[in-house]
């Protein structure tokens, strides 16, 4: 199958010049610390960060969210939509488990398709029909098949490297690091260690956070052109929205929130608190995939 074009090829490109971005906040913290070596060092470090995060972080989400995994016999309805699905997507079938939780949301994990799983909640389950169901599995598969979670991985590894260092820097320009030739250059060299360890972690993570958004794009666009139906994602996308309200998320953490289809953890806010959040807003998501149903490219 073709991979979607248009607005889902500028969300690569844009999630690759993220990741650029945050290994060279990382190489500029790293060089600060102790020149070239030091910036060797820490990226060796995040090498040893991004390897433990992806090899272990689906066996840790399905454990944080008490997903249990269950039977065709369990479950044949989803069975059929994702063996349907990834026989389109040509993907190998991944695991499915369920979450205990009324809260209707989903969530797709794994280190690569050969090796993923999709989790459902119960409460998904009980809201959406059928068609929409549908269109909720082909986003997480997309997410499979696109590789996101190998991307959003190493995005929060980098991110919490940078956000490490830069306590680190603080604390030695506080004990008197970073010294230069005259006291002119030391003190401007304490001042420019001090601005980037206070803005670098704050930067990162909003970049993080960028990364994440630009997938869950790019997972809807993809997931519509697996199903050729927009408008059941986002009729589900609405649905599963007014179900998280209506019924709080109760299990893992925010640290997993980008995981799945909608944040089961989104607080109200204003478009400052946007730059904080792991998914774009829903009626964004929607739009754009009303917009493909009608045909019209986004930018």
């Amino acid at each position: 199958m073709n991979r979607p074009t248009g607005g889902f090829g500028r969300n690569y490109l844009k999630t690759a010049m993220l990741m650029a971005f945050l290994i060279a906040i990382l190489a500029i913290g790293g060089q600060m610390v102790g020149g070239t070596g030091g910036m060797l060092l820490f990226g060796a470090i995040g090498l040893v960060f991004n390897f433990l995060s992806y090899w272990f972080s689906d066996r840790i989400a399905l454990m944080a969210h008490r997903a249990r995994p269950v039977t065709r016999e369990q479950l044949p309805d989803v069975y059929e939509i994702v063996e349907r699905l990834t026989r389109k997507a040509g993907i190998p079938m991944p695991a499915v488990y369920v979450i205990p939780s009324p809260t209707p949301n989903a969530f797709a994990t794994g280190r690569n398709p050969s090796h993923s799983a999709v989790a459902v909640t119960e409460g998904i389950l009980s809201i959406l029909d059928r068609r929409q169901l549908e269109g909720v599995l082909a986003h997480e598969l997309s997410h499979v098949r696109n590789r996101d979670v190998l991307i959003a991985t190493i995005a929060a590894a980098v991110a919490g490297l940078i956000a490490s260092l830069g306590h680190m820097i603080q604390w030695g320009a506080i004990l008197g690091g970073f010294g230069g030739r005259s006291d002119d250059d030391r003190g401007g060299n304490v001042f420019a260690a001090l601005a980037w360890a206070l803005l670098a972690p704050i930067i990162a993570m909003i970049v993080q956070l960028a990364v994440s958004r630009s997938r869950e794009f790019g997972a809807d666009a993809s997931g519509a052109e697996l199903t050729g139906d927009p408008d059941a994602l986002a009729d589900a996308l609405l649905s599963l929205e007014r179900g998280n309200e209506v019924r709080p998320y109760a299990y893992g953490g925010p640290a997993t929130a980008h995981l799945f289809i909608v944040n089961p953890f989104r607080g109200a806010g204003g478009k400052m608190l946007q730059l904080f959040s792991t998914h774009p807003p829903i009626e964004a998501r929607v739009e754009r995939l009303r917009q493909m149903r009608r045909g019209v490219r986004y930018a």
